[in-house]
C-alpha cells in the first residue's frame, strides 16, 4: 500500500446548529444611496489578472477546502464593506446545487459605466484585472476589508463559470464569465428600484481538489462578520436540496460584546459587566470588549476592518500592554498590591481572558497575504490611548468587577511560580537522567530530529509490540499508562507532577510554557497511537488537548500525527489483508471471495471439468483488533508504523475560534454544554464501541 498522508483537524467535529439572534430587517434609506459618490471614478486600475489561474495557492491560500472557502469570503467581504461605509443592511449566502454559491447584497451596485483607462464597464473592469476595484483610490471607501490583491477578480478567475448581476440606476446589469473570461457584454436585463450586487459563481474543477461546500464552517464565519458588523443582518440559505430551503440568519446590535458573552457561553465569568468601549482616534475606529473567566488560557482575538488575524499584530501588541499596565496601577493604587510584591506579569493578567480587539482604518498594511498580522504603527498607540483611559474608568466605576478580576490575575502569579519551580524540577531531573527514562522511553538511535519519529503509545502491551516492531534507527516508542490528566482543568503547576505529563516533556525536549523553544525539538513527526475504543478514542482526546493548549506550535508546524491502526484483519487461506473501516471491510471480503472463485474456476477449466459456482465465504476469517496489543509486532510495523504502507493523519488547525470553543466544551468543567454536545452528535458517531 502506497504512504498516505490525510489532513486532519484537531477537533474532528460537526458543530452544534448554530444559534440565530434575530431582530427586525431594515431596509436602508434611498438617499443614503444616492449621497455618496461611487461611480467609475472610483474605481483604480493596478495590474492585470494572468497570474491567479497559474499559482492560485498565491492568492487564495490552497486549492483545498480552506481556499474554496476563501472566495467565498472574497465576495461577501464587498457586501460587508458596503455596510461598513453606511449603504448595506443585508448580505446573502445561498448554497445552490452543483456547488453553485450566490452571494448577494442590498449596497450601491458595482458601478457599470465605461471606465476612462480600461475603455471597459467598470463592472468588467472589477471582474477581469486584479487589483481593480473602489478600495485602491479615494472615495470609494474610507474602510474596507477587501484589500491587499485578493478580490472578486479572483474568485472569477478561478470560477468556471460566473454571473454577475447589478441592480443599479433603476435597471438590472449582468455579465457572466467561463474562468475569468467575458462571455459578452454588460447589458441590462430588466428594470428595478432596488440597489445591490449578486455575484453567482462555481468553483473550477480544474483548480480545486475540493468542491463541496461546508455549511458548518460558512454559518461560523458569516455569524463572526454578523458580530463584528453590529446592526447588519447576514442570512444564509441552504438551497441544495431540491424544494427545500433551510434558512438561518443573524443579527447582533451588540457587536462585539455579543461575541465575548458567545465565546464564555460555557464558562463561569468573573467581571459580570462586560467591558466595551467603542472610539474613533486619528481616523482608526477601535472597538474593544473583555470578559474574565475560570479559565486557565487567554481566548484573545483581534481583527482589521473585519479580518482576523492568527498572528496579531499592532493593535493586540498595544491592547496587551495598556491591559498590563492599568491593572498594575489600579492594583498599587488600591494597595492590592503591597510595596514589596512584585507587579502582574503579562500572562498573569491574560489568565483565563476572552477579549475582541477590532479596528477599522483606512490603509492596513498585512504581513503576507493571508493577512495574518496587522503590521501599521500608528494603531498601536491608538488602541493602548483608548483602551487605557476607558479600562481604567470601569475598574474604578466596577469595584466588585475590579476586586473578582485582579483576584483571578492574583492567583495566576503564584501559580506562575509554583509553576516556574515544579518546571525546573522537571527540567533539572531530565538533565540528570539524559532523556532516557529507563522503562518508558525506547529511543530511536539517530540524533537528527528531521529523520526521527516518536510513537505515543496505550499501555504497556501495545508499547511491547511497538518496541519490538519498530525501525530502532529512526523510530522512539513511549507507553503511557492509563490516561494522562486533563489540562483543560488543570493549571501547569499540576500538570507537571503528572508523571506521564513529565515524561512526555522531557522526551519532546522542547522544554514548555515561557521557556518553550520549538528549535530543540527531538522529533519531527510525533505519532499517537491508540487503542480503536472508546478507551483510546478519549486518551487521543486528552493527549490532543494537551498538544493544542501547550505545543500548539508543534501543531500549526506539521509536527503531530495520529497513526490509523487497521479494525480488522481478514483472512481466506494463506492470504492476509487488512481494512480501516466497515466499508473497506466488505469490499475485501468480496474481492477476496471472487479472487477464490476465479481461481477455481480457471482450474477446473484447465482440468476440463465443467465450472461450479464454488461458495468460500465461510472460509473466510475476520479478526476484530480492539487494542495495538492484540496484534503481534510484524503486523504491527506492516499496518501501521511501516512508513511505506501505513496511514497517518496530520492533525491540523483550520479555526482556532471553533477549536477553541469545542476543546471548552469537550474538556471543561461543564458538564451541561458537553452532554447537550454528545446528545447533537451520537448518531453521527461511527465504529462506537457499546
Amino acid at each position: 500500500m502506497p504512504k498516505k498522508k490525510i489532513k486532519h483537524s484537531a477537533t474532528s467535529h460537526k458543530p452544534s446548529q448554530v444559534k440565530t439572534a434575530l431582530s427586525a430587517e431594515t431596509q436602508p434609506k434611498t438617499d443614503s444611496k444616492t449621497s455618496g459618490e461611487y461611480t467609475a471614478k472610483q474605481i483604480t486600475v493596478l495590474e492585470g489578472l494572468a497570474p491567479v489561474r497559474k499559482r492560485p495557492g498565491m492568492y487564495i491560500g490552497n486549492t483545498a477546502s480552506e481556499g474554496l472557502h476563501h472566495l467565498i469570503w472574497e465576495v461577501v467581504d464587498n457586501g460587508i464593506d458596503e455596510a461598513m461605509a453606511g449603504y448595506c443592511t443585508k448580505v446573502i449566502v445561498r448554497l445552490l446545487a452543483n456547488n453553485r454559491i450566490e452571494v448577494s447584497d442590498n449596497g450601491r451596485g458595482i458601478p457599470v459605466e465605461r471606465h476612462k483607462q480600461t475603455k471597459k464597464s467598470a463592472l468588467e473592469t472589477v471582474m477581469t484585472i486584479l487589483h481593480a476595484g473602489g478600495k485602491f483610490g479615494e472615495g470609494g471607501y474610507k474602510v474596507s476589508g477587501g484589500l491587499h490583491g485578493v478580490g472578486v477578480s479572483v474568485v472569477n478567475a478561478l470560477s468556471s463559470w460566473l454571473k454577475a448581476t447589478v441592480r443599479r440606476d433603476g435597471k438590472i446589469w449582468v455579465q457572466e464569465y467561463k474562468q475569468g473570461k467575458p462571455q459578452g457584454k454588460v447589458k441590462p436585463v430588466g428594470r428595478t428600484k432596488e440597489t445591490g450586487t449578486t455575484i453567482t459563481f462555481e468553483p473550477d474543477p480544474e483548480i480545486f481538489t475540493v468542491l463541496e461546500f461546508n455549511l458548518a464552517t460558512i454559518l461560523e464565519h458569516m455569524r463572526q462578520q454578523s458580530y463584528l458588523t453590529k446592526g447588519v443582518t447576514v442570512s444564509i440559505e441552504d438551497c441544495r436540496t431540491k424544494g427545500i430551503v433551510i434558512p438561518y440568519s443573524f443579527h447582533f446590535e451588540g457587536g462585539i460584546a455579543s461575541y465575548v458573552k458567545h465565546l464564555n457561553i460555557n464558562k463561569e465569568v468573573k467581571n459580570q459587566e462586560i467591558f466595551y468601549v467603542e472610539k474613533q482616534i486619528n481616523g482608526i475606529n477601535i472597538e474593544i470588549s473583555l470578559q474574565y473567566t475560570d479559565d486557565y488560557r487567554e481566548t484573545v482575538f483581534g481583527f482589521a476592518n473585519n479580518i482576523y488575524n492568527s498572528e496579531g499584530g499592532m493593535h493586540l501588541i498595544g491592547f496587551r500592554t495598556a491591559l498590563t499596565r492599568a491593572l498594575n496601577s489600579y492594583a498599587r493604587k488600591k494597595e492590592i498590591l503591597r510595596e514589596k510584591e512584585d507587579n502582574l506579569s503579562g500572562d498573569d493578567v491574560r489568565e483565563g481572558l476572552t477579549a475582541i480587539v477590532s479596528v477599522k482604518l483606512k490603509n492596513p498594511q498585512f504581513e503576507g497575504q493571508t493577512k495574518a498580522k496587522l503590521g501599521n504603527a500608528e494603531v498601536k498607540t491608538a488602541v493602548d490611548s483608548v483602551f487605557s483611559e476607558t479600562f481604567s474608568a470601569y475598574l474604578e466605576e466596577h469595584p466588585k468587577d475590579a476586586e473578582a478580576i485582579l483576584g483571578k490575575c492574583l492567583l495566576a502569579a503564584r501559580a506562575r511560580v509554583a509553576a516556574k519551580a515544579a518546571r525546573d524540577s522537571v527540567l533539572r531531573k531530565g538533565a540528570l537522567e539524559g532523556l532516557t527514562l529507563p522503562g518508558k522511553l525506547a529511543d530511536c538511535s539517530t540524533r537528527n530530529a528531521a529523520e526521527s519519529e516518536l510513537f505515543i503509545v496505550e499501555g504497556d502491551s501495545a508499547g511491547g509490540s511497538a518496541k519490538q516492531g519498530r525501525n530502532r534507527e529512526f523510530q522512539a516508542i513511549l507507553p503511557l499508562r492509563g490516561k494522562i490528566l486533563n489540562v483543560e482543568k488543570a493549571r501547569l503547576d499540576k500538570m507537571l507532577s503528572n508523571n506521564e505529563v513529565k515524561s512526555l516533556i522531557i522526551a519532546l525536549g522542547t522544554n514548555i510554557g515561557d521557556q518553550f523553544d520549538i528549535s530543540k525539538l527531538r522529533y519531527h513527526r510525533i505519532i499517537i497511537m491508540t487503542d480503536a475504543d472508546v478507551d483510546g478514542a478519549h486518551i487521543r482526546t486528552l493527549l490532543l488537548t494537551l498538544f493544542y493548549r501547550y505545543f500548539k506550535e508543534l501543531i500549526t508546524q506539521g509536527y503531530l500525527y495520529i497513526a490509523q491502526p487497521p479494525l480488522y484483519c481478514v483472512q481466506l487461506g494463506k492470504e492476509a489483508r487488512y481494512a480501516y473501516s466497515d466499508a473497506e471491510l466488505e469490499k475485501i471480503q468480496k474481492e477476496m471471495i471472487s479472487n477464490r472463485q476465479g481461481k477455481s474456476a480457471k482450474r477446473s477449466k484447465s482440468k476440463g471439468a465443467a465450472p461450479q459456482n464454488i461458495e468460500t465465504t465461510s472460509n473466510v476469517s475476520i479478526q476484530r483488533y480492539k487494542g495495538l496489543g492484540e496484534m503481534n509486532p510484524e503486523q504491527l510495523w506492516r499496518t501501521t508504523m511501516d512508513p511505506a504502507q501505513r496511514i497517518l493523519k496530520k492533525v491540523m488547525v483550520e479555526d482556532a475560534k471553533q477549536d477553541e470553543e469545542t476543546f471548552t466544551i469537550l474538556m471543561g468543567s461543564e458538564v451541561a454544554p458537553r452532554k447537550k454536545y454528545i446528545q447533537t452528535h451520537a448518531k453521527s458517531v461511527k465504529n462506537l464501541d457499546i
